[in-house]
């Protein structure tokens, strides 16, 4: 069996990590072709010198000459590219059979797009790429004949427990709702007052899962489902109607889907991402991940309860941008990445991320997208309300 060469965009981060911890498990069937980092280079140059990648792709030109000296003094072979080209280049390259999509938020767009337009094996953890461009993103996956298989653990689940001809349609093969689990996050009993004051490193303090802290203030506010929510809809062809939000603290039941004669089935695991990244590395086998057996007689409990929507808008706000269409979830991401990054700085508080998101939503009309271009200009338009926004902290 010929090895698969593997690019992994956004290698330094969580899903790029563990990815790599699962690839280095089965040398006899993975290699890695290219990895791509931010900036994290030290820890970069460290993954390139253990996996040995034909290529590594980092920001910029000054970035890549320092990556690039600090490789050949170590004697490594691995050629440094630079910028957003560069990640087309390694996502859609000739010897490249599998790209694991895991740069955070619309940067991780354009590349994602390549490796589907050239027919790729697509791992997508980069939800934003279908929350901002879904009809044109699943047009090209249709139109390129590449497969698309989804690295969330939420969206891994569904899929796990769809029947494979779920294409069809939900309603053709028996599917009544999908049910989306949420763990809540680090928030989920805090007094409502006290949402206002909360620092950013408790809003990172996931109680179950290790993530970036993009992704865990997205969790901590709940954007993070409703953009699960959005990308649900374009990966299984589902209207927002047809999706339901379901708090589970525990993490262990990572979605379920119910069908009309009664039954539910559900997809059961430790909160560990090296599950759903095995299984769709392997699709249609299953190989070790190494995570550990779950232990059922340790659960002791499973708890779910409906969302609050008070404590949570911004989910509220993400199912009415899935509903709305066109350009609103482009807007509502790009909003969400500038007050999300507000909020790590400080500038803003922890209770003000959903009002500048619905004040971006109230002020620009949402519109088709015929074009990346329409996409693009939506999301530019976003950023730069949401910044004004956050420059009137006080007023948003």
């Amino acid at each position: 069996m010929s090895l698969q060469q593997i690019t992994v965009l956004g290698a330094t981060g969580s899903i790029g990590l563990s990815t790599l911890d699962v690839v280095a498990r089965h040398p006899d069937r993975y290699q890695v072709f290219a990895l791509t980092g931010y900036s994290r280079l030290d820890e970069l140059q460290a993954l390139c010198l253990q996996h040995r990648p034909a290529f590594a792709v980092v920001a910029d030109e000054a970035s890549a000459k320092r990556l690039q000296g600090a490789l050949v003094a170590a004697g490594s072979k691995t050629e440094v590219l630079f910028g957003e080209a560069a990640l087309c280049e390694v996502a859609g390259h000739g010897e490249v059979d599998t790209v694991v999509a895991a740069i955070v938020g619309a940067a991780g767009l354009r590349p994602t797009l390549a490796a589907v337009e050239a027919g790729k094996k697509v791992l997508l953890a980069n939800k934003e790429a279908l929350v901002m461009s879904g009809a044109l993103f699943m047009q090209a996956v249709h139109d390129s004949g590449a497969v698309l298989l989804p690295l969330d653990s939420e969206h891994n689940a569904i899929f796990q427990c769809l029947p494979g001809d779920y294409s069809r349609g939900l309603s053709q093969v028996g599917v009544r709702r999908i049910l989306l689990t949420a763990s809540g996050g680090p928030f989920l009993q805090t007094p409502l007052e006290q949402l206002a004051t909360v620092t950013p490193e408790q809003a990172c303090a996931h109680p179950n899962w290790s993530m970036g802290q993009k992704i865990s203030v997205d969790s901590a506010s709940m954007m993070n489902k409703g953009l699960e929510l959005i990308e649900a809809c374009w990966l299984f062809d589902a209207q927002p109607a047809q999706i339901q939000v379901v708090i589970h603290p525990q993490s262990v039941i990572h979605s379920m889907v119910d069908y009309v004669d009664g039954s539910v089935l559900a997809q059961l695991g430790n909160p560990d991402m090296r599950t759903p990244i095995s299984h769709a590395l392997a699709w249609p086998e299953r190989i070790d991940s190494g995570v550990s057996p779950l232990d059922f007689f340790a659960l002791a409990r499973l708890d779910f309860e409906a969302p609050d929507e008070q404590r949570f808008p911004c989910l509220r706000l993400a199912r009415e941008a899935a509903e709305q269409g066109g350009t609103a979830p482009t807007l509502l991401n790009a909003a969400n990445e500038v007050a999300v990054s507000a909020f790590l700085q400080r500038r803003i508080s922890f209770a003000q991320i959903p009002s500048i998101i619905d004040r971006v939503l109230s002020s620009e009309p949402a519109t088709a997208a015929t074009c990346l271009e329409d996409v693009f200009a939506a999301d530019s338009r976003a950023r730069t309300l949401a910044a004004q926004c956050v420059n009137q902290r006080g007023e948003a």
